[in-house]
């Protein structure tokens, strides 16, 4: 009898030595609640606890991410379009900026439109990740990029004409309306040009004109004193008055308005521009002066343009601003 209890407590402790020693599961997901369920087991070293959740969660996605992360960047406007049609859903959203550079942005994954779900036992059913992603910065055309590297900076007579015979292609010459002699009502660019040239008391020069100009273009500089003298009590004012003409000694007349047509962007519409032309003479050298005429206003239409392109083509909201971080 005593020999059989010592053997039944032998084997029991061997039984219970055995499932000590196996690896216990202490919680497991059911299937479905893999993303929501923590995988915990419970080893044979002192039988310590230990989560294996993340590595739980990096088997299942191994071959498959759980979600669409990262941001595209694409190359022009239709891409752009076309890249949120192909996966856009209800709650996405194009973010647009005009400044300090032009640019657009889409978050597919942005969050759901509605307060939050304040239940701190529960997670925001409209909250998102805004993760999955595309951006489209405004390539500007080189013609914009060129012209823009010479605004407003002094340019020799021989840099001047080398610019202009160079880019003759964006020039316009003025209609008859600009040069005072049209007839009939003017198209609305024409009138605006019109408005430009009265308020800064311009004229517009044809590029036969500009040319002539930067091959021989010469200034006569006379002076004289001009003293003004007050009957009353004798004081006198001594003027020194300087002059600019011809070599023939005509008044100097040049064209200080001209007119160019480029595109803002890359592939873009032309936008005709209004550009101010002058000269300063310092010595015996001149210095030609070009300058485009509210260019930041044809970057500003040219911008809103292609935003409501996107919101059109993709019938998604548009947003001025930056998304969330």
């Amino acid at each position: 009898m005593e020999s059989t209890e010592q053997k039944n407590i032998a084997e029991t402790i061997i039984e219970t030595m055995k499932e000590l020693g196996d690896i216990q599961t202490i919680a497991a997901p059911d299937v479905g609640d893999e993303l929501t369920v923590p995988t915990m087991v419970a080893v044979p070293n002192g039988l310590n606890v230990q989560d294996v959740t993340n590595a739980h969660l990096a088997a299942l996605t191994r071959l498959k991410p759980l979600r669409r992360t990262g941001t595209a960047h694409l190359a022009d406007l239709s891409s752009f379009i076309g890249w949120i049609n192909r996966f856009k859903g209800e709650q996405s959203v194009i973010f647009s900026q005009i400044n300090p550079a032009p640019k657009l942005t889409a978050v597919i994954d942005y969050h759901g439109q509605g307060a939050p779900t304040l239940d701190a036992g529960t997670r925001d059913v409209l909250a998102n990740a805004c993760k999955h992603r595309a951006e489209y910065n405004f390539p500007l055309s080189r013609e914009w990029r060129l012209w823009q590297s010479i605004h407003d900076k002094p340019l020799t007579k021989d840099e001047f004409g080398e610019f202009i015979e160079a880019n003759a292609k964006d020039l316009l010459d003025p209609t008859p309306f600009l040069l005072g002699r049209g007839k009939g009502e003017p198209e609305p660019w024409e009138q605006r040009m019109a408005d430009i040239a009265a308020k800064v008391q311009g004229r517009f020069g044809q590029y036969s004109a500009l040319v002539q100009l930067s091959r021989s273009f010469q200034i006569h500089e006379t002076g004289h004193l001009n003293v003004t003298t007050n009957r009353d009590t004798g004081e006198a004012q001594v003027q020194f008055l300087t002059e600019h003409k011809e070599l023939d000694g005509a008044p100097l007349r040049i064209p200080n308005l001209f007119m160019i047509a480029i595109p803002v962007f890359d592939e873009g519409a032309l936008y005709r521009l209004a550009v101010r032309f002058r000269y300063r003479k310092a010595g015996d050298s001149v210095k030609f002066i070009v300058s485009l005429y509210n260019a930041d206003v044809a970057l500003r239409d040219a911008t809103r343009e292609a935003i409501e392109a996107a919101e059109a083509a993709t019938e998604l909201p548009v947003l001025m601003g930056t998304p969330e971080a």
